[in-house]
């Protein structure tokens, strides 16, 4: 059982702490049924669909938009973190299917109009439809300023050509958030549509397999037509929009990060309280200590930076670029170290393929990687640091 004591921080009301208690026994009594078919390529999109259907039927999805849909005005990021810390921790697929309900619709849950808001936000909240985030292209990256798919205005609609990959849901998806170029070159240029997945023109072309399996894959359009009301605030908002999304998600990939690293400090103090060596538990030994000294230190560290931006989001509703920033940066990498120390301590055990930790090194490695790199993550702390040390001494 994780270290829960977390949970009296003071970033957190008694409402996030009945819904920490609260999922932890769902987590507990519903994924375990899931892990076989989470865990293969061949059986992973069916267990992402019923992992949707089944977070729906909790409850859980009315957190991920909001009110009159979901139980908040606004996304409660502390809410979002609590969720995926919780999911990660006992299914990596369960945290990836709630993460992309919630950051596919999330655009039209903060930009979008009351239209597009109850046409897509009460099906992603009741599974009916799954959420995917196209943003990413094989050129454009770390910077969606060079993203090149067109989207131009014809009449009453939007024609779409060119291509996005690593997206998330591709081929699950009932619907796509994606962003193009409707004008200028730059970041100024770039909007946001909603395509539906059976749109003309639009196939997914490539389903991409990686180390921890998850539904993913690259999407092509070709003279793909939607109306034009699919444009989700003005043209020339995207980039502004994928900003804010990003803004709000990337704390909650911290979260996601935060339980796998605890699930590996679970499995490892398990391992050295029963392995003994020349008869003495692996824990007495003092190296062991050490490590387990470092992996505890560096979880603690991990979840005060994601609360305080998680917190600070939602108390403020300002922008915590360089807050939710150091809270990806610092928990994924150092989810990284402590799953690292997990496989180590676990010896032979740990690298053999489908052992708990074995599967946390798999998993954990995407999320430095997602969202935006750990270089990304760095250049906007370092950019937001001489920021605001410009502004207080000009």
């Amino acid at each position: 059982m994780a270290d829960r004591s977390f949970l009296d921080w003071p970033f957190f009301s008694d409402r996030h702490r009945d819904l920490a208690d609260a999922l932890e026994i769902w987590a507990a009594d519903t994924l375990p049924a899931f892990a076989a078919r989470a865990h293969a390529e061949n059986t992973v999109a069916d267990a992402t669909r019923d992992l949707v259907a089944h977070l729906a039927k909790g409850g859980w999805l009315r957190h991920a938009v909001p009110t009159p849909y979901g139980l908040s005005q606004s996304l409660d990021v502390r809410s979002l973190c609590l969720i995926r810390e919780t999911l990660a921790r006992h299914l990596g697929l369960a945290d990836f299917a709630f993460a992309m309900q919630g950051l596919g619709s999330a655009p039209v849950s903060m930009f979008g109009s009351p239209a597009q808001r109850d046409a897509l936000l009460p099906g992603i909240a009741d599974g009916t439809k799954i959420g995917a985030f196209a943003l990413s292209e094989p050129g454009a990256g770390s910077n969606p300023a060079d993203m090149i798919t067109w989207a131009q205005r014809d009449g009453d609609q939007y024609i779409l050509n060119g291509e996005k990959t690593w997206i998330s849901n591709a081929g699950i998806a009932t619907h796509y958030t994606v962003f193009a170029r409707t004008g200028e070159d730059g970041a100024k240029g770039l909007s946001v549509l909603v395509v539906p997945a059976d749109a003309p023109g639009l196939t997914v072309a490539q389903k991409i397999a990686v180390i921890a399996p998850h539904p993913l894959g690259r999407l092509v359009f070709k003279d793909c037509r939607v109306p034009a009301d699919s444009l989700v605030g003005a043209e020339g908002d995207g980039f502004k929009i994928a900003m804010a999304t990003l803004d709000t998600f990337r704390s909650s990939v911290g979260a996601a990060a935060l339980g796998f690293a605890r699930r590996a400090l679970d499995e490892t103090l398990n391992r050295v309280n029963e392995r003994h060596i020349g008869g003495t538990p692996l824990a007495d030994h003092q190296m062991t200590q050490s490590r387990i000294a470092d992996m505890a230190l560096s979880i603690d560290a991990a979840a005060l930076l994601i609360y305080r931006a998680a917190w600070t989001k939602d108390s403020s509703g300002a922008r915590i670029s360089r807050e939710a920033a150091m809270a990806k940066l610092h928990a994924t990498e150092m989810a990284q170290q402590v799953i690292d120390s997990a496989v180590q301590l676990h010896g032979g055990l740990g690298v053999v393929s489908g052992s708990p930790v074995e599967v946390l090194y798999r998993e954990i490695r995407s999320l430095r990687i997602y969202e935006g790199t750990s270089e990304i993550q760095k250049l906007i702390i370092a950019q937001q640091t001489l920021r605001n040390h410009a502004g207080s001494t000009a």
